[in-house]
């Protein structure tokens, strides 16, 4: 754009910060905000931003200081801004940019993980839960950061790389910046099928972490036959929207005693106990020849899932068929 050409006395380069060291405390926090039940930010998470802070407080000190001196109104950079900012300050920043962002990265993918893998635990379709969205984001995110990493490499050790040759990381930053805010807003409405919407799910049924888990009794036999009473008698699988709370409810029972029984005494998670028993009443209706009347996803609809996505996935994995291969192989 010419900028420095056209204003040699600007002094814009005191106020240019290094995004990362804000962009990845951002990502790790916002990705907890919507996987954590209740989130609200706290005090001590000021902490994750204590280095930009410090840095943007070291700037203004250095501008206020080279304010003072002569001839500053005529200069593009003052004397603490050449002797110190960029002969010190900024190849330090440059050198703790990578291991900063692949440390906050790690961070926020083991948050995700952990979540994936604790939504199992207390819902049993989370096909809607699941915000691979979200995934998707910090996979691109993620190959971005080593895009830039191997560019700097380069840069540095290999051959100098002038702007043009490193615009391309900014274009594709901002594609993807436009691929997961489109992406983002087109799932969830897709999903829930209305306008309003909500990018965090709704994640009442997971007790908050700090909160502790009362102290369960070992499993008997009476706790597992009210658990079986429920799926098998009552039906209780064929509410999608079953969650570990409402099966509590109904067994008269904690979640963590709930928990413990479906864990040790069925030796399953909350998902694959739930839909073990949808999986075998569509085996049941198929056998009974209901797929002549019903489709296959209809069938499982009535079964209780909730998304051919998630009864695909499960069925292959309760079964080692798709529903369409079982049928061909296990029904006349």
């Amino acid at each position: 754009m010419g900028w420095y050409n056209e204003f040699r006395n600007t002094k814009i380069n005191y106020f240019l910060y290094n995004i990362a060291i804000v962009l990845g405390p951002l990502i790790f926090l916002y990705v907890k905000s919507i996987t954590t039940s209740n989130f609200k930010f706290k005090k001590n998470y000021w902490w994750h931003f204590s280095l930009a802070i410090v840095f943007v407080l070291y700037r203004i000190i250095i501008f206020t200081y080279d304010a003072l001196q002569p001839g500053f109104n005529e200069t593009q950079n003052g004397i603490l801004k050449i002797s110190v900012d960029e002969a010190i300050v900024q190849p330090i920043v440059g050198f703790i940019e990578l291991p900063f962002m692949l440390l906050y990265l790690a961070f926020t993918l083991q948050l995700f993980y952990n979540y994936r893998k604790r939504i199992t635990q207390y819902f049993s379709n989370t096909y809607k839960l699941e915000l691979n969205w979200i995934l998707s984001f910090l996979i691109l995110f993620t190959l971005l950061f080593l895009y830039n990493t191997i560019q700097t490499i380069v840069g540095s050790f290999v051959m100098d790389l002038n702007y043009e040759q490193r615009w391309w990381l900014n274009l594709l930053a901002a594609l993807v910046t436009l691929y997961v805010g489109i992406k983002g807003y087109f799932t969830d409405t897709t999903k829930l099928k209305k306008l309003s919407f909500s990018f965090s799910p709704n994640l009442e049924a997971i007790p908050e972490q700090n909160q502790q888990q009362s102290k369960t009794k070992s499993v008997s036999s009476s706790d597992l036959n009210t658990v079986k009473s429920l799926m098998e008698n009552d039906k209780a699988y064929l509410n999608p929207d079953l969650n570990l709370s409402d099966l509590a409810k109904q067994a008269n029972m904690s979640r963590a005693q709930l928990s413990e029984i479906i864990n040790s005494g069925f030796n399953k998670n909350f998902n694959d106990f739930v839909n073990m028993y949808r999986v075998k009443a569509f085996k049941n209706m198929l056998a009974e020849n209901k797929h002549k009347q019903l489709s296959l996803l209809g069938i499982a609809e009535e079964c209780g899932f909730n998304s051919k996505a998630t009864f695909n996935r499960v069925f292959k994995k309760l079964t080692s068929y798709s529903p369409t291969e079982y049928l061909k192989t296990h029904t006349k």
